[in-house]
C-alpha cells in the first residue's frame, strides 16, 4: 500500500459523518482517485477521495453535480455526503462490466438506454454551474502540458495535434447533451437486476457522439454493433455521413485516452501502469486511424 493510498483510507475513515466506521479497505477501480469502502450503522458506503485536477479537468464540483443529476434520474447511486475532495455514496452490491460482457449483443441492449437517459434526462436535472468537454480542447490542453513537461512523447505531438484538426474538421457541428464522457466497461455496474452508470469525474456538456464513439472504442464493439448502436441512438437508417463522423469520432475518443495516459506518466502519484496504458491506446488508435482513412 503506498502512502497516498494510506492517506486515502485515514481521510475517508474521519469524516465527521461516522458513527463508528468499520471494514475501511480500498475497492480498487480508480486511476484518477481513491475509492474507499466502509460500514457504519449497519449500511455499507463508497467513499470517492480525490482533489481536483486541472490537468486532465477534472473539477470536483463539475462531478458533484452531474452525479447528483444522474442520481435524481435513477442512473446512478444516491449522493449521502459531498465536501471539498470528498463524495460519500451508497454502495451498490453489484459487479463491474468487462469488454467482454458489453460485446454480448442483449447486454447492449441494456446500455443503450442508458445513454439516452444520460444525454436527456439527466440533462434536465442539472443544476448550477457545469462544464463543457470538448475533446479538441482538451487534446490541444495536453500537448501544451506535454511539452511543457518534457514528455518522452514530445515529439510525437505535433503529428497527434494535426491527425486531431482533421478529425475535428470531420465532425462538423454538434448537439450538446450532458455526456458521462468515460465510458469504460468498469463504470458500468450490474446488480443483477438493473445497471448504474458511475464515475462522473469528466462530466460535461458534450456531442452525444463521443459517448457513443467510447463505448465502441473502448469495449471493442464490432462494425455490425456499432451500425446497430448509431441506428438505435437516433432511430434512424445510418448514413454515410453519419458513419463517417462517428468515425472520426473514435478516433478523436481513442487519441484523448492516449494523451490521457501520457500526461498521467508524468503526472499521476496513483501506482499503475501508464506507459502500457498508453501503448494499448496508441496501439487502438492506429487502427481506428486506418479505419477512418478508409471511408
Amino acid at each position: 500500500m503506498t502512502e497516498a493510498s494510506e492517506a486515502a483510507l485515514a481521510r475517508a475513515a474521519a469524516l465527521s459523518i461516522w458513527s463508528d466506521p468499520q471494514e475501511v479497505a480500498l475497492l480498487g477501480g480508480g486511476i484518477t482517485n481513491f475509492n474507499v469502502t466502509l460500514r457504519d450503522r449497519g449500511r455499507r458506503y463508497v467513499v470517492r477521495v480525490g482533489d481536483d485536477i486541472p490537468l486532465h479537468g477534472i473539477m470536483r464540483f463539475n462531478e458533484l453535480a452531474a452525479h447528483r443529476a444522474a442520481a435524481a434520474v435513477g442512473l446512478a447511486p444516491p449522493v449521502v455526503h459531498a465536501e471539498p475532495g470528498i463524495l460519500v455514496l451508497d454502495f451498490i452490491e453489484s459487479a463491474p462490466l468487462t469488454e467482454a460482457a458489453v460485446r454480448d449483443d442483449a447486454m447492449l441492449a441494456r446500455i443503450l438506454p442508458l445513454l439516452g437517459r444520460c444525454h436527456r434526462e439527466a440533462m434536465a436535472a442539472l443544476r448550477g454551474p457545469v462544464l463543457s468537454f470538448w475533446v479538441f480542447h482538451v487534446l490541444r490542453d495536453y500537448a501544451a502540458t506535454l511539452r511543457a513537461g518534457g514528455s518522452p512523447h514530445a515529439g510525437e505531438l505535433d503529428a497527434l495535434l494535426r491527425i486531431a484538426e482533421r478529425l475535428e474538421a470531420a465532425i462538423g457541428p454538434v448537439e450538446i447533451v450532458l455526456g458521462h464522457n468515460d465510458l469504460l466497461p468498469a463504470n458500468l455496474l450490474d446488480d443483477g437486476e438493473r445497471l448504474w452508470l458511475i464515475d462522473w469525474e469528466y462530466a460535461g456538456l458534450n456531442s452525444p457522439l463521443f459517448d457513443l464513439a467510447g463505448l465502441a472504442t473502448n469495449c471493442g464493439l464490432s462494425a455490425r454493433q456499432e451500425a446497430w448502436l448509431l441506428e438505435h441512438y437516433f432511430e434512424a437508417p445510418l448514413t454515410d455521413a453519419l458513419a463517417r463522423r462517428f468515425a472520426a469520432m473514435k478516433c478523436a475518443s481513442l487519441l484523448r485516452e492516449t494523451m490521457w495516459s501520457m500526461v498521467s506518466e508524468l503526472h499521476s502519484e496513483i501506482d499503475f501502469d501508464y506507459a502500457a496504458y498508453t501503448a494499448e491506446n496508441r496501439a487502438r488508435l492506429a487502427a481506428a486511424l486506418k479505419d477512418f482513412e478508409l471511408l
